[in-house]
């Protein structure tokens, strides 16, 4: 039987031979890939094109640059005629974020077509103008599911009296995203009423209801609920467990350590890792006993959580295991020992801290740096500022990653904190005459930082930067570290 050939494979058609829309939309991509510093100009003119396809990529592509100056572009184009070039164009002024376009927005949330009055809605809760809450109000009973909910999380941005009144009306919603950022929005107000409201959605047939309901009631450590969250933890899973250990960890109730110490044995890692974060808030005996138990979980995040509570709880009587945690294979528990190390003021480890300066991962350095300060350790000046010098300081406000589900994750990484956090240190290593080397060195980093940047809050370590809790400004930080410079000017 005679062997067939192979057809030889059809070469792609050489970019001349692309359609005109296929042309345009490769250079919409590019324009995109150019971000800010590119042709926005060329993107606005192609808001005009003829075809839809083309007029809604230019707008994507606006949300992405997130140019301000096709804003006014962008605010007439939710007039287009085409219902995916009106969403496209307000998802583009939400990622802008600019209050100027709070007016164009508010409009288009009464256009006919569901999806760009949602899109609009979120737009208004990029900018979280309070001045939007009558128009965002009607949207609570809109048809549309995910308008409701759009809307419910937009005016949990906007707390004032009107947006209270109409996120209270949310929470008898049919969708359970709505109820949930209703709850959310709610526990944001700071309004005394807010627990005696919310304690029955802890019986929510839906998981995430309970879980807001949870989270707000640990923010307003309401010990009312307590009983309540204890009833419903051994019928949670492993998912909706974690946020009523962190619940009953920030109310501080004893009555509920028991149950805390059993959950640190539970299957789920997660939720063993939120047992010890309470019991370390709540403190007292049994907290170090099951975080010494827990030093060797199979489970990184547990060991880690283990150290992090003997942090807070422990002793000196606990310098060996974790000294012992430092030489962990993995960085997260080799992290939490640093911490607990300097916050339980171990000095004799200070030599060991020092050379995980030169650990390949962030978040170990960014430990070792905090701890060293806090130390008070002088044998560390040279190599913080070695390190200080190959830091970039972190530019901006804290940057938004990702918005799902309503929630909002912020980017603190290691990288944008350890600048800040040695600054911290060495001011606390400066030394009294003040070390040269040291003053030379934050003068130095000084100079590496934008005057606009000088506002922002200080990017510092976890143990400085509880949740709730205020930090100072970059400008405050750098201040007190060069303190005893000659000049002191800034």
């Amino acid at each position: 039987m005679a062997a067939r050939s192979r057809r030889p494979k059809a070469a792609p058609p050489p970019a001349a031979e692309l359609n005109p829309i296929e042309q345009r939309l490769n250079e919409i991509r590019t324009l995109a890939e150019g971000g800010p510093t590119g042709d926005t100009e060329r993107l606005v003119d192609l808001l005009s094109d003829a075809a839809p396809a083309i007029r809604r990529a230019a707008a994507i592509a606006l949300a992405q640059v997130k140019d301000p100056r096709g804003r006014g572009a962008l605010e007439a184009t939710l007039q287009d005629p085409d219902d995916g070039v009106r969403a496209a164009a307000a998802e583009a002024l939400g990622a802008i974020g600019r209050a100027e376009s709070r007016p164009s927005l508010e409009a288009a949330l009464i256009d006919p077509e569901s999806h760009v009055r949602e899109q609009a809605a979120w737009a208004l809760w990029s900018i979280a103008d309070s001045r939007s809450v009558p128009a965002l109000t009607p949207l609570l009973a809109d048809p549309d599911e995910r308008v409701r909910w759009s809307a419910a999380t937009a005016l949990g941005r906007m707390p004032t009296p009107a947006s209270f009144t109409a996120l209270t009306l949310a929470l008898d919603d049919t969708n359970d995203r709505v109820r949930r950022d209703a709850i959310l929005g709610l526990g944001r107000s700071g309004d005394a009423s807010v627990p005696e409201r919310i304690r029955k959605f802890l019986r929510d047939p839906a998981r995430r209801v309970r879980i807001s309901a949870a989270v707000v009631l640990g923010s307003y450590r309401d010990r009312a609920s307590v009983p309540l969250l204890l009833e419903r933890l051994p019928l949670e899973d492993s998912f909706a467990r974690p946020s009523l250990l962190v619940a009953l960890g920030r109310i501080g109730d004893p009555a509920a350590v028991p149950a805390l110490v059993e959950c640190a044995d539970d299957r789920a890692g997660w939720v063993r890792v939120c047992a010890l974060h309470a019991l370390g808030a709540m403190g007292g005996p049994e907290a170090r006993t099951t975080a010494l138990a827990h030093l060797n979980d199979p489970m990184w995040a547990v060991r880690g959580a283990a150290a992090d509570c003997l942090g807070l709880v422990g002793g000196a009587d606990d310098l060996s295991p974790l000294l012992a945690l430092v030489e962990d294979s993995h960085p997260w528990p080799r992290r939490g020992a640093i911490y607990a190390l300097g916050r339980l003021d171990m000095t004799v480890a200070a030599p060991r801290i020092r050379e995980e300066l030169l650990h390949p991962y962030g978040e170990v350095r960014l430990a070792a740096a905090w701890a060293l300060g806090r130390l008070r350790d002088d044998g560390a000046r040279e190599a913080l500022i070695a390190l200080l010098r190959q830091s970039r300081p972190a530019r901006g406000t804290t940057r938004t990653l990702a918005r799902g589900e309503g929630a909002v994750r912020l980017l603190s990484d290691a990288d944008s904190r350890l600048f800040d956090s040695i600054i911290q240190a060495l001011g606390r290593l400066r030394g009294d005459p003040a070390d040269p080397a040291v003053l030379h060195a934050l003068e130095e980093a000084r100079s590496r930082v934008r005057d606009d940047d000088l506002e922002r809050p200080a990017r510092l370590p976890p143990p400085e930067s509880p949740v709730g809790e205020a930090l100072p400004t970059l400008r405050s930080l750098l201040e007190e570290a060069l303190a005893a410079s000659d000049d002191g000017e800034f």
